[in-house]
């Protein structure tokens, strides 16, 4: 391959990884043509992208972006899986897949910059995402209201109507 194919290639890599924080690899080298095909539609339709990369052009590319992180799972065929809603869901998705086809293995992971291996990945899928952690934290900036609410309804609401009542009967 000449040099000016592979800074064309490397510059098209660094546009794709640009503005990622999180970036799974995997191995799909060993599916079937069929298993690869559904894997990569079903995948598209999550809004989740799939890009197999030569490890060096991926390294080099990784290495201008700021994915680092990725450098030690780089190793063996690789592809590249980002998109989805967060890195939670992506690594549900990929985790399961890894379950239902046995030629689909998870190498690792670029998460914030740290790297996780398969167990981490693993790990991952099965903490909350982010519209669970979004619906906790609402819960908890609401709490203290609704603990008002209901002293107010509750003891409280008896003495604020005595208060109210005492009040206008000086009147």
């Amino acid at each position: 391959m000449s040099k000016f194919i592979k800074d064309h290639i490397i510059t098209e890599l660094e546009d794709q990884l640009r503005d990622l924080g999180e970036v799974l690899v995997v191995d799909m080298s060993k599916l079937t043509g069929v298993d690869a095909n559904r894997l990569r539609v079903a995948l598209g339709q999550n809004n989740i992208e799939t890009l197999g990369v030569k490890n060096s052009l991926a390294r080099l590319a990784c290495g201008r972006v700021g994915l680092d992180a990725l450098n030690p799972i780089l190793e063996g065929p690789s592809t590249l899986v980002w998109g989805s809603d967060d890195v939670v869901a992506l690594s549900k998705q990929i985790t399961a897949w890894s379950k239902e086809l046995s030629e689909f293995h998870v190498k690792g992971a670029a998460v914030e910059g740290q790297t996780l291996d398969a167990a981490g990945v693993e790990r991952l899928s099965k903490s909350p995402g982010r519209p669970e952690l979004l619906s906790k934290i609402a819960g908890l900036i609401l709490s203290p209201a609704g603990n008002i609410a209901g002293a107010l309804l509750g003891t409280g609401g008896t003495i604020a109507g005595q208060i109210k009542s005492h009040s206008e009967r000086d009147v």
